[in-house]
């Protein structure tokens, strides 16, 4: 117990300081309380690229596009790893609401803290900003006032995903998945829509998260049930292997094709378009896209020292974090920082508009409504660069992108 305090205290000493004055507000200014975003993150598992440190370098250009200080407003971005615990992610979160005066926690990338962190943050009356997260639960049964979704969810990326695939006659799934929270509602979700819509599950196999590695067992079972969709409801190193060891196995060649039902740029490059191509993964936020998002990513790259590009959980840091300023901009910080379900009501009650996403809203359960995009992994030779990895093939209208309000069971929905 001592060697954990003494790490997650290092860590929030680090945290503190390294905080990160977005802007230059003049002493003049310096009388508007200082609003804290806290980014909990992955920044040494296998969601360090997926989320980790690139989400924090995108709140931060959205203070910068803001001109938070010019408009009389100081800002500080945190950043601290959770390492994949749901106690440390307390115990970091916490701190930062005892010691660091914290307004907002952002990312996350857990379901399992995500989970647990958004009824603390109810508890103290502070905000959520869900970012990297993908249980559906947040904005269901585990819905609160004072937490927003953002980017995606595991209904929504099972939606997306299984209908597209049931469509082209894949109606024989195995699942492969995580053991926690995001994995196991992932696959709940899935096979909702899959039997609703006339298809099959055959099988599903629970593997440990995180460290494991060899995924041969599960596999061999894939293919005596005779599927003809592999399922992964997992996400980072953990799919990655799975696709690769799945191929190695020769699934693919034997009529089987595999579903990630979470996947990211970052991880189409990790595969290689050699292995990749043909992969389909649902997004709502592509670099190249549109105008827009090609923008964004243009006034992003200086500040990409870590050779990383954004996905949608990056660019939701940025969308909400923009979002927020705008609300605490009419409220005042000194309101904003006193209330933090009165912000999220103002965030539920203002447009969303940025580049990343375009126009928006955000639902009275706390989803925040967008298109969500299939995308197919391109070939090796219609890449043109190292990021050209997807060409988009489908889209899914915001209505009907994301779970049905009256379907998810969050108490606030019928307020």
């Amino acid at each position: 117990m001592s060697q954990l305090s003494a790490g997650i205290g290092r860590r929030a000493a680090l945290a503190a300081g390294g905080l990160l004055l977005a802007g230059g507000a003049t002493r003049a200014r310096a009388q508007s309380p200082t609003l804290r975003i806290g980014v909990l993150t992955d920044l040494s598992g296998p969601y360090k690229d997926i989320t980790g440190e690139t989400g924090a370098i995108c709140a931060r250009q959205a203070v910068a596009d803001f001109n938070a200080a010019e408009r009389g407003l100081q800002v500080e971005v945190l950043l601290a790893d959770h390492q994949q615990r749901p106690d440390v992610g307390m115990a970091i979160t916490r701190q930062w609401f005892d010691r660091n005066d914290v307004d907002v926690v952002m990312d996350v990338g857990s379901s399992a803290i995500a989970l647990a962190v958004s009824n603390l943050v109810a508890e103290r009356n502070k905000v959520h900003l869900n970012t990297g997260a993908a249980s559906s639960d947040l904005t269901g049964k585990a819905c609160n006032a004072n937490t927003i979704h953002w980017p995606y969810d595991t209904w929504s990326n099972a939606n997306s995903t299984a209908r597209s695939l049931l469509r082209s006659g894949g109606d024989r799934w195995f699942f492969l998945t995580a053991d926690y929270a995001f994995g196991r509602t992932m696959q709940a979700d899935a096979t909702r829509i899959i039997e609703k819509e006339g298809g099959q599950v055959v099988g599903s196999a629970i593997h440990p998260f995180p460290g494991n590695t060899d995924f041969s067992s599960y596999l061999i079972q894939a293919r005596a049930r005779r599927a003809n969709v592999l399922a992964f409801a997992n996400a980072g190193t953990d799919m990655l292997n799975c696709v690769k060891q799945a191929a190695e196995f020769g699934l693919m060649r034997g009529g089987i094709r595999p579903a990630a039902l979470v996947a990211f740029i970052q991880d189409i490059k990790s595969l290689g378009l050699e292995t990749a191509q043909g992969l389909t993964i649902s997004e709502s936020f592509y670099w190249d896209l549109n105008d827009r998002t090609r923008a964004f990513t243009e006034r992003l790259k200086p500040r990409l020292t870590n050779g990383n590009m954004p996905n949608m959980d990056h660019a939701s840091a940025y969308s909400a974090t923009l979002h927020y300023l705008k609300v605490v901009a009419e409220l005042g910080a000194t309101r904003a920082k006193a209330d933090g379900r009165e912000v999220v009501a103002a965030m539920k009650r203002m447009p969303t508009e940025d580049d990343c996403f375009g126009a928006g809203t955000i639902r009275a359960d706390g989803r925040k409504i967008h298109p969500m995009y299939l995308f197919e992994a391109k070939k090796p030779a219609e890449s043109t660069g190292p990021w050209d990895l997807l060409k988009l093939v489908g889209t899914t209208p915001a209505e009907q992108a994301f779970r049905p309000v009256a379907e998810g069971g969050c108490s606030l929905a019928a307020n």
